[in-house]
């Protein structure tokens, strides 16, 4: 097994640990520069936050080394939804989060992955395209500002997490409706 695989294994390996960190009894709080949250929301932001910083990373090797294999491209997607679905699914566990926000975005990955299936059944390969790497990005802010209780700006009680989960479900969307547009000939196309 080549090293970026290995990143994202150890990406995959991180999501259990996080969920166990997040969704523990809280009996410490912190105040983290002026924000106060539950110690453990504290460490399993700082592990999501190194588990999102590792797709970077295992792409970047891939590309960089020559390393680029078929295992690579179906687990590094797949670490990508498990960390962002297991991060929603805790945040609406601890009422930081509305549901149905969570839902909207983990239907989009689903629905996105499906037509992925679908193509490579028909040996056509969809790449992912800037809308959805800039939603990715959105998403991992937005998950990260709520993880932190809207640190750094809960002292001036401005709601940059909220604004940023609304921005990452409106992507979402978007790109979703985007991508099945520039790719509703693959279902068209489909032999089943």
């Amino acid at each position: 097994m080549n090293l970026p695989n290995k990143i994202t294994i150890s990406r995959i390996c991180l999501i259990p640990i996080f969920m166990i960190i997040l969704l523990m009894p809280s009996w410490v709080e912190v105040s983290f520069l002026g924000t106060e949250m539950p110690l453990n929301h504290l460490i399993a932001a700082l592990i999501f936050i190194l588990a999102a910083a590792t797709d970077w990373l295992d792409g970047y090797y891939a590309r960089k080394l020559g390393l680029v294999t078929n295992l690579g491209k179906f687990l590094d997607p797949l670490a990508d939804k498990l960390l962002i679905t297991a991060a929603l699914i805790g945040l609406v566990e601890l009422q930081l989060l509305p549901a149905w926000m969570a839902i909207i975005i983990i239907s989009r990955e689903f629905a996105v992955t499906g037509i992925r299936l679908v193509a490579a059944a028909d040996g056509v390969v969809i790449a992912a395209s800037s809308l959805g790497k800039l939603k990715t990005v959105i998403q991992i802010v937005a998950i990260s500002a709520l993880l932190l209780h809207n640190w750094p700006f809960q002292p001036i009680s401005f709601p940059f997490a909220g604004i940023a989960i609304w921005a990452a479900t409106i992507i979402t969307v978007l790109s979703g409706v985007d991508y099945f547009q520039k790719n509703k000939q693959v279902l068209m196309n489909s032999n089943d």
